[in-house]
């Protein structure tokens, strides 16, 4: 039985990991390199999380940058023709943390159970 306690968890951390994973095709751009796509109008739409940007050229391709604090960058993109997008700066950031806090308790739970079988 314990062991099969443990191959259920291990696989069940294994899914938590593959699901966490962000956009791997989208390729890093400078941040000078953006702005240039944008004046070019190459640029179709922008998701805007914080200080990072990710975006989708016309031609189909994606692409990743980080934006340093420019007051003047979603001005520029609206008037472009740049879909703008926003997200909370927090949504897809993964932290080991937040899965030990949320696994700690059934952890414990498992430990104990353990601790007593033994």
């Amino acid at each position: 039985m314990l062991w099969v306690i443990i191959l259920v968890c291990v696989v069940a951390l294994f899914n938590l990991f593959q699901g966490a994973s962000p956009r791997n095709n989208a390729r890093e751009l400078a941040f000078s390199e953006f702005r240039a796509s944008v004046e070019r109008n190459e640029v179709q739409e922008v998701t805007i999380q914080g200080s990072n940007i990710l975006g989708q050229l016309k031609s189909g391709s994606e692409f990743r940058t980080y934006a340093p604090d420019d007051p003047s960058l979603v001005p520029d993109l609206l008037s472009n023709g740049v879909v703008v997008k926003a997200a909370p700066q927090n949504s897809n950031e993964f932290s080991i943390w937040s899965v030990l806090i949320s696994w700690f308790p059934m952890l414990l739970i498992v430990g104990v159970w353990i601790f007593f079988m033994r």
